[in-house]
């Protein structure tokens, strides 16, 4: 059975915020965070009275966790001091785990905040295991709005859509096993030792898992981007390569794996589908055909070569990144950019769509002559097809990596969407 409460006693957010931000952290297993400085507290404090209001409460006033310090912006997500802090945070779940790990939050009834329900008391012990709330908030069965920051915090460290409602993705990332996060932790210190292993100054980095980007200079995150990355059955690769060239305005030649996969399929329900979205079929000597000169209920398609057209309509957006690859995949545009928005990005067939992919480009062109913001937004304008050289050519890395430690001591995980690191039952490969 479930309750929903309501106050109505009236908070000055301002007083009890920057109170709130004032404050040290106590998170389980006794570790403390320290006050935040005079700067970072005003900043903190900013940021939450500028957030959108809530629900019935109207002011919202301890909407977001009081113990939480300023990110790090600008430090890259993967780095040496990564590898320390995942070490470190080995140990602290080790620690957990000889002590019988955390208990399960019953799932099956959505939980949000105003709600009086059995099982807030269960998720308040999980998420003060976790440190996402302060282990002196109490153990009651009220959904306030302290737990709804918690589970908002948890949300962002497990890369479960941030809402603070717990429905069945939060609940699958809480009831996770400790040993099996000890586990997930250790694998992937080793990936994290071989990537650090292969970092120079200058280069960009996918983490396939989280679908998030990150232009590096010189030990400096200087741009990060939202990520559309591969479906579990079309997974996005591994690989260690170099940009070499953007393409404005591309074509986009349909490979074949996606004529049999997709097109053919599309076709036999759509027969104008490729007019529609530009595409131009060809034969193998050059000659353009019409859609109804091909037998879409055979595999006769696969003979002929597809191209669509630059423009909003075509799959690759206005940019294309190239680089060289053994599996036929590159980064670019969208014209889908609601996906971005998305918590489970995981839809493309192995290429990787890239959020503000201009500023990424900006960046990967800089001091190369000819090619400032102006002229790639001019360039970009013209509905002309153009290509820039990098040079010198950016190292590119797409990574896996579902778990590792901020250098500021957040424990971060990600789903393992490729089932790679043996989770069996606790991997999701689906949304939810």
């Amino acid at each position: 059975m479930q309750r929903r409460i309501f106050t109505t006693t009236a908070f000055d957010r301002r007083t009890f915020l920057r109170r709130a931000v004032g404050g040290a952290a106590v998170l389980a297993g006794g570790v403390v965070l320290p006050r935040l400085a005079g700067a970072d507290n005003e900043k903190l404090l900013q940021s939450l009275i500028e957030q959108n209001q809530r629900g019935d409460f109207g002011q919202a006033f301890d909407s977001t966790l009081r113990n939480v310090r300023m990110p790090k912006a600008s430090l890259p997500t993967l780095s040496p001091a990564t590898v320390q802090s995942t070490e470190q945070a080995i140990t602290h779940y080790e620690s957990i785990v000889s002590l019988g790990g955390w208990s399960t939050v019953p799932d099956g009834t959505e939980l949000r905040v105003g709600y009086h329900h059995a099982s807030i008391q269960a998720l308040r012990q999980r998420l003060k295991h976790g440190g996402d709330l302060d282990v002196n908030a109490g153990s009651g069965d009220v959904f306030d709005s302290y737990v709804e920051a918690a589970v908002r915090r948890f949300q962002a460290r497990h890369g479960v859509r941030v809402d603070g409602v717990v429905r069945e993705s939060t609940f699958h990332a809480l009831n996770i096993p400790a040993e099996v996060r000890l586990n997930q932790l250790r694998t992937n210190l080793v990936r994290l030792r071989g990537f650090n292993a292969k970092r120079v100054q200058r280069f960009v980095v996918c983490n396939i898992p989280a679908a998030q980007i990150e232009a590096i200079d010189n030990g400096v995150a200087v741009s990060r981007h939202t990520a559309v990355v591969g479906k579990p059955d079309r997974a996005s690769p591994e690989i260690n390569s170099r940009i070499v060239e953007i393409n404005f305005n591309p074509f986009w030649t349909v490979p074949v794996s996606l004529v049999r996969r997709d097109l053919i399929p599309r076709m036999q329900a759509e027969p104008d589908y490729l007019t529609r979205y530009h595409i131009r079929i060809y034969d193998p000597r050059g000659n353009e055909l019409m859609p109804s000169q091909i037998n879409w209920y055979s595999e006769e398609a696969v003979n002929y070569r597809f191209k669509q057209d630059p423009g909003d309509f075509n799959s690759l957006g206005s940019i294309r990144i190239n680089f060289p690859s053994a599996h036929g995949v590159y980064m670019h545009d969208t014209p889908d950019k609601n996906l971005f928005g998305e918590g489970f990005r995981f839809h493309s067939s192995g290429c990787v769509r890239i959020q503000n992919v201009r500023e990424l480009v900006t960046w990967l062109l800089t001091g190369v002559p000819g090619w400032s913001r102006h002229e790639i937004d001019q360039a970009i304008r013209s509905g002309e097809r153009k290509d820039a050289k990098v040079a010198p050519a950016v190292p590119l890395h797409w990574v896996y990596i579902t778990a590792w430690v901020t250098p500021d001591g957040v424990v971060q995980f990600r789903d393992d969407i490729y089932n790679k690191d043996g989770l069996g039952q606790y991997a999701r490969t689906q949304a939810g």
